[in-house]
C-alpha cells in the first residue's frame, strides 16, 4: 500500500528514517537532527568520517544550511541553473543549521536538488531539506532500482518507498565550490567536460 505524503511528513519530522528513489540512484533519509542521523549512520553501518548531503526542494532552501562565497557566486548560479534540478552535487560553506555530525565535524556541505518528482514531494514534505545518503550498506552497490536495494537495509528504516527505476542510475557528480580553488571530487552523472562548458577549465 502505498503511503501518504501527510504520513511520511509527519514520521520525518519525527525522526524517523526513509527509503526513497531520485533521480540518481535510491537514497536513504532523515531530518537535520542528531538522532535520526546517527540512525542513518548505523543502517548504513557507515563511519561518521563519511559526511551525508542535503538533497533540498527550492533553491531557497540552499539558502538555509550553506553560505554561497561571493568569488564562486556567478559560477556556482550558473551550475545551478544549468544544472539543476539534477545530478550535480554541490560542496559549499556550511550553516549552523547542519549538524556536525551530518559532515564529519566539517564547515561544508554537499547540496543537491534532484530531478525527481516523488523525490522533491518527499523532501518538501519534511521541510524541504533531507539529510540523505545512498540506500545501501557501506561498501556495497548503490540501488539505482527498487529491486537492488538489499533486504538487511530494508529492515533498518522506517519507512519504504517503492520508486522501480530511477532514471539516471548513476551517482550525482561532486565539485567542491567552497574555496577559491573549484575541484571535482567525484565525477558521476554529469562529466567535468559538461561542468568546463558552463564555467571554464578548472
Amino acid at each position: 500500500m502505498e503511503i501518504s505524503l501527510e504520513n511520511i511528513s509527519e514520521r520525518l519530522k519525527k525522526g524517523e528514517i526513509i527509503i526513497y528513489p531520485t533521480d540518481t540512484v535510491y537514497g536513504v533519509g532523515g531530518v537535520l537532527k542528531e538522532d535520526t542521523l546517527k540512525r542513518i549512520y548505523e543502517a548504513k553501518t557507515r563511519s561518521f568520517s563519511s559526511p551525508l548531503i542535503a538533497l533540498v526542494s527550492s533553491l531557497e532552501k540552499v539558502d538555509e544550511i550553506a553560505i554561497i562565497n561571493d568569488e564562486n557566486r556567478e559560477k556556482i548560479e550558473k551550475l545551478i541553473d544549468k544544472f539543476w534540478p539534477g545530478g550535480l552535487t554541490i560542496i559549499l560553506k556550511k550553516k549552523d543549521k547542519v549538524p556536525a555530525i551530518m559532515v564529519s565535524n566539517g564547515d561544508t556541505v554537499g547540496v543537491r536538488m534532484p530531478n525527481l518528482k516523488k523525490a522533491l514531494e518527499i523532501i518538501e514534505s519534511a521541510g524541504g531539506i533531507l539529510a540523505t545518503t545512498s540506500a545501501n550498506i557501506s561498501g556495497e552497490a548503490t540501488p539505482s532500482s527498487f529491486n537492488e536495494l538489499s533486504p538487511i537495509f530494508k529492515e533498518r528504516v522506517d519507512i519504504i518507498v517503492d520508486g522501480g527505476k530511477c532514471p539516471i542510475g548513476t551517482a550525482s557528480t561532486i565539485i567542491d565550490m567552497s574555496k577559491s580553488e573549484i575541484k571535482i571530487l567525484r565525477e558521476g552523472s554529469i562529466s567535468k567536460k559538461e561542468i568546463e562548458n558552463i564555467i571554464g577549465k578548472i
